[in-house]
């Protein structure tokens, strides 16, 4: 099963983790990552408002995710990941948001953050 299909079906809670330049940590929970290409497991996609965490990936590149599946035990995924881009049209926003749905105002800015996906492993393990 490809990732893109793993997070289109799995049902469960993730949280993003980000460092501002100066290595502080941050971590909040977001929705699952949108893969605006089916076919391609590499980059994925999350809608942010402008809060901490964007500010965090705008000043150091690197981020991690964790997935916690829904149910019993310790499923899920662990991502490692860098940004690659981010856009700010309202609409292409709109449009993704079907596949990730924050709860962002309408006050608030929206970006669509663009990640190339370094590593993948399990929840628990090395693998």
């Amino acid at each position: 099963m490809s990732l893109s299909q793993y997070f289109e079906k799995a049902k469960g809670m993730g949280v993003l983790a980000t460092t501002d330049a100066s290595g502080q940590v941050n971590q909040a929970i977001y929705a699952k990552p949108c893969f605006l290409d089916p076919d391609d497991d590499t980059t994925c996609s999350f809608i942010m408002a402008n809060r901490l965490t964007h500010d965090n990936v705008s000043r150091n590149p690197s981020a991690a995710y964790l997935f916690l599946e829904q149910g019993v035990g310790f499923a899920g995924k662990r991502l490692s990941l860098e940004v690659i881009g981010e856009e700010a049209d309202s609409e292409k926003i709109k449009a993704v948001r079907r596949c990730s749905a924050p709860p962002i105002s309408e006050d608030e800015g929206r970006y669509l953050v663009h990640f190339h996906i370094e590593g993948v492993r399990p929840l628990i393990g090395n693998a």
